[in-house]
């Protein structure tokens, strides 16, 4: 008896053969749905207006989507279509090819991924994908501190955790929590606590 395995999709296939309507990501072939619930949305969105409130202010050569899907890959090689909460990108690599879907092959400045029931793929497989890529700051935001423990501490309590890529390419965690003030090297003038983040 022969089984037959779905073969998997690449990147492009990936494109051509998304719905138009809703949020979706490549996972290890497949297309997969993105959902999230209004607690989710809330605190994603209150980032994602912060940020476009200081390139506004100080005139900052980058622009903030919710939608957009570049391409990562894996330990293995399995190319994935990854869509981060909120995406800070370059103006010059955003405006490039503007009649382009909003797909992107190069590393974006900082991806923001606001943790749900699916934590594991945030704190494992996005953050080798991003550091792969080579994505300046990677955001881990843990509204719910659904993270394991070694991360989070004992008891859990909720945290930001801000990823930075260092000379070798490597990122280095700093956690962030209550009144602490989050430090961003794309971001430097945010004036932002953990808490304010958290509880939006």
């Amino acid at each position: 008896m022969k089984t037959y395995t779905k073969p998997k999709l690449t990147f492009d296939q990936f494109l051509s053969q998304c719905p138009e309507e809703g949020l979706y990501e490549l996972v290890d072939g497949e297309i997969i749905e993105v959902r999230a619930t209004k607690n989710h949305d809330d605190v994603a969105d209150f980032i994602l207006f912060s940020f476009n409130d200081k390139i506004r202010r100080f005139n900052l050569n980058y622009v903030v989507k919710n939608t957009v899907v570049f391409r990562t890959i894996t330990a293995d090689g399995t190319q994935q279509g990854r869509k981060p909460d909120v995406s800070v990108i370059d103006k010059d690599v955003w405006r490039s090819n503007r009649s382009a879907y909003s797909a992107l092959e190069e590393p974006i400045q900082l991806a923001v991924e606001v943790t749900s029931t699916n934590w594991e793929d945030d704190y494992i497989d996005k953050l080798d994908e991003y550091q792969r890529l080579g994505i300046t700051e990677y955001w881990i935001v843990d509204y719910l501190a659904i993270g394991l423990r070694e991360y989070l501490g004992n008891p859990k309590v909720p945290a930001v955790f801000v990823f930075l890529l260092d000379a070798e390419g490597k990122y280095q965690r700093t956690l962030f929590r209550g009144s602490e003030r989050i430090v961003s090297r794309t971001f430097p003038e945010l004036a932002l606590t953990a808490e304010q983040i958290l509880t939006a």
